[in-house]
């Protein structure tokens, strides 16, 4: 188990590597040299020129990417911190220290305040709603696997597809012209800031959207493994022994039946963190998806490669957590 787990990590701080550098690539040769995206459009040629010599933008793009990876874990000082540069970039932490994605021109501050305090808006809402999605999924997703063609299997069929057709901004549409306009019980944006809305009431609906959508897709992918399970010899030899219809479920089925969705619901702390930038949109939460989007458009790349970096390792380490799942739900399973 030691043994594996230290091969996953491995490959884990490899496959990171690998695409920490195809991230820091398309960024590079965008449109726009460097120098010209950090200092924005109104820049003097004077002052791009500067900043060219300074960052030594002439290097070949490994050692480019070297140097980035050297202020990143603080072996390097940020030279964008540097006085005689008279940018205006500070940050609190120091010039050197690990951790350091550098300085965001979209919001005129460090990239970490502006990156983990988007990121725990997102983690909240995603909690909430993951705390919501996996319960109530396996619960229908079992229980109407338990009885394949029945009218709870075929309602939850049909709802499941139904939902998960909908795009985000129509529920969200639905939702408010429902909740906002005509009954005028919730709040239209989550913004999060103090108002006549409790931040409780501000969440509802975002929340709503995202179980919504996902709830269908999760119970189908449970209802699926169930279904399989339930037809399985040891089901049946259980079952014809005279076990209790229950201790057959909860001993024997279940937890074959969640090995496969097992890896579904995990994709879905990827989605929820980094995929739900048009429901933050929607509802102008300040989440980590539109942050993301903001900085795009606005061509803020040092905040578009944290925040690509930063969700590479949450789906990296997912697959990690599922892999040591997949051990602990199925001791048979090997791996080489």
């Amino acid at each position: 188990m030691a043994l594996f787990i230290l091969k996953r990590l491995g490959l884990m701080v490899l496959t990171m590597v690998a695409a920490s550098f195809l991230v820091f690539a398309v960024m590079e040769f965008s449109p726009g040299d460097v120098a010209s995206k950090t200092l924005g459009p109104y820049a003097s040629d004077e002052s791009k020129a500067i900043l060219f010599k300074k960052l030594k933008l002439n290097d070949p793009l490994i050692v480019r990417y070297g140097r980035w990876i050297g202020v990143l874990t603080g072996i390097i000082a940020d030279p964008l911190q540097d006085p005689e540069l008279k940018l205006g970039f500070s940050d609190p932490r120091g010039d050197r220290y690990f951790g350091n994605f550098g300085y965001s021109t979209l919001f005129k501050s460090p990239v970490n305040d502006i990156l983990w305090d988007r990121l725990g808006n997102t983690a909240m809402l995603a909690g909430i709603a993951f705390a919501i999605i996996v319960p109530v999924s396996i619960l229908f997703g079992v229980l109407s696997g338990m009885r394949e063609g029945s009218l709870l299997d075929r309602g939850l069929s049909l709802t499941g597809i139904t939902l998960t057709s909908i795009p985000e901004f129509a529920s969200a549409v639905f939702l408010m012209s429902v909740f906002v306009v005509t009954l005028g019980w919730l709040p239209g944006t989550s913004t999060l800031e103090v108002s006549e809305w409790s931040f409780a009431s501000q969440l509802v609906l975002p929340v709503s959207v995202l179980v919504l959508y996902d709830f269908g897709y999760v119970a189908r992918m449970v209802r699926g493994s169930m279904v399989e399970v339930m037809t399985r010899h040891y089901i049946r030899t259980a079952i014809l022994k005279g076990l209790p219809y229950r201790t057959v479920i909860m001993r024997h089925a279940l937890r074959n039946a969640m090995i496969a969705p097992f890896t579904v619901i995990l994709l879905q702390i990827n989605w929820l963190i980094t995929g739900v930038v048009v429901t933050e949109v929607v509802f102008a939460y300040p989440g980590y998806g539109r942050m993301l989007l903001e900085a795009a458009l606005f061509g803020d790349i040092t905040l578009v490669e944290a925040a690509t970096v930063f969700a590479l390792f949450i789906a990296v380490t997912t697959q990690l957590i599922g892999d040591i799942g997949y051990m602990l739900l199925n001791p048979r399973i090997r791996f080489t």
